[in-house]
């Protein structure tokens, strides 16, 4: 009876065994599935898919300096002008020559935004981002490709006097 007692326990111990190496082998698959994963997820706008349009490449930016601007503002406590330097961010691609074609519309655009806002809205730091979204927002009206307004990353000033 003790021999079949043994083989009855080594024959229980097998499973347990391959019980214990199955769920072994399913935790570590789950554990590298979801490291593999994660790490997919956080890096994946670093890696361009090749031939893909999943991510874009990521392309240098430059910077075009506009001419000086000097305009009145509206009237709240007196006369008062503004003169205003301006930067444009952009990506280094084509739409620096389509901005210097479309310049007299941009800076007609931009003088009368400009001319139009009273000495107490742009002189806080909140007026001038307002102003400055305002700017690239005139800025990208006056382009007629939709690829190209989205390479206009922002404009920055260069210079800021109110009198």
């Amino acid at each position: 009876m003790s021999n079949t007692a043994s083989k009855e326990i080594e024959g229980a111990q097998i499973p347990k065994k391959k019980n214990s190496l199955i769920m072994i082998i399913v935790i570590v698959t789950i554990a590298l599935a979801s490291g593999v994963g994660a790490t997919w997820f956080l890096l994946k706008d670093q890696f361009q898919v090749a031939g893909g349009d999943a991510t874009k490449p990521v392309l240098p930016t430059s910077f075009m300096d506009l001419d000086v601007f000097t305009v009145n503002l509206q009237p709240e406590d007196g006369d008062h002008y503004l003169q205003v330097g301006l930067t444009i961010k952009i990506l280094q691609t084509k739409v620096g020559d389509a901005i210097k074609k479309q310049m007299p519309e941009i800076r007609n655009r931009l003088l009368l935004l400009l001319s139009s806002k009273k000495p107490s809205e742009i002189s806080t730091a909140d007026g001038k981002k307002q102003l400055s979204a305002e700017i690239t927002d005139e800025i990208r009206a006056s382009l007629d490709s939709t690829t190209m307004q989205e390479e206009i990353l922002g404009v920055l000033f260069t210079s800021f006097v109110i009198q």
